[in-house]
């Protein structure tokens, strides 16, 4: 791929160069440029230890998706899309293995991937930023597909097997003590909300659960959100935009919890303030901001994990 880069940016200047030496250490220059791209593995050594293991438990591949996706008269094959069983494992440096572990789990939306939401949304970045003493575990989704299937993990006890997978390979690493888990937070962006919505109900971990939060997601499962927050005490953040989809849904939550005596708070996410998140178990936050600007424009990701009940990374 570099290389049919090179030639194309080679053939593309169209100007008269009288000195070849000058087309040589441009197109050296962008041989360079190119062939220092970072893999994922290597991006976040300054913050800690990034692992990208391949585990049987992950999403994909499927047999439900095993001919592929097709949305909008466009298919998306199998190969390319739903063949990566790929799960990002981060350490961050100074991380304290303790008797259970926290895990933070992330699922990425449409038309994304492990590496391209990590690197759009600064997802490791505002994770040590919050300072907390946990793992960050990002299994891959749809790769850049416009698809909300979870595969492996609408299963029944789906997270439970990752989870157990993710714990085995970090004592293999000794990263983990014990195999033991501790409270899980389950974020994500989009479509991860179909995902997230089987996880609470079939994952085989609800009572583990501490944290779900949803960025511009809740388009649909709502009723499996709606038992997991009348049943549970974990905290539910969900913030939604005007324009994103979200909106009609999250005021039908809102109306739910009221005819059902549930106190939740609503607040504009350029007002919201740690002590806010810390006071209120659930919180529907309006934003002005896009669809994609929801994660990370005001740092939302950091500032809901630094006012979640995980251990601090002291």
């Amino acid at each position: 791929m570099y290389e049919k880069t090179i030639y194309f940016l080679y053939n593309a200047l169209s100007f008269k160069v009288a000195d070849m030496l000058v087309r040589f250490c441009f197109v050296l220059l962008i041989a360079v440029t190119l062939g220092s791209a970072q893999s994922v593995t290597e991006r976040y050594t300054p913050l800690g230890t990034m692992f990208v293991p391949q585990f049987a438990s992950a999403p994909f591949p499927h047999p439900l998706r095993a001919g592929g996706h097709t949305y909008g008269g466009k298919t998306f094959p199998a190969a390319l899309h739903y063949s990566d069983s790929s799960v990002a494992i981060f350490v961050p440096k100074g991380f304290r293995a303790t008797e259970a572990a926290d895990i933070v789990v992330y699922f990425h939306g449409w038309y994304n991937s492990i590496d391209s939401a990590c690197a759009q949304f600064a997802l490791i970045e505002q994770f040590c930023e919050s300072g907390k003493n946990a793992l960050f575990v990002f299994p891959e989704g749809p790769k850049h597909s416009p698809d909300s299937f979870g595969g492996r993990m609408e299963e029944k006890d789906g997270l439970r097997m990752l989870v157990a997978d993710v714990m085995q390979y970090l004592q293999k690493k000794n990263v983990v003590k014990e195999g033991k888990v501790g409270r899980i937070i389950l974020a994500g962006h989009s479509g991860a909300y179909r995902v997230i919505a089987y996880c609470l109900m079939r994952g085989g971990m609800t009572g583990n659960i501490s944290d779900v939060i949803l960025f511009d997601a809740l388009y649909g499962h709502t009723e499996k959100f709606a038992y997991w927050i009348d049943r549970y005490k974990g905290r539910f953040i969900n913030i939604y935009t005007d324009d994103g989809g979200t909106k009609n849904e999250s005021l039908n939550l809102m109306a739910d919890l009221d005819g059902w005596g549930i106190p939740y708070a609503t607040a504009e996410d350029s007002a919201v303030t740690r002590q806010l998140l810390q006071q209120h178990r659930l919180l529907f936050i309006h934003t002005d901001l896009t669809h994609n600007e929801v994660i990370a424009k005001r740092r939302q990701f950091r500032e809901y994990l630094l006012t979640s009940t995980l251990k601090p990374n002291k």
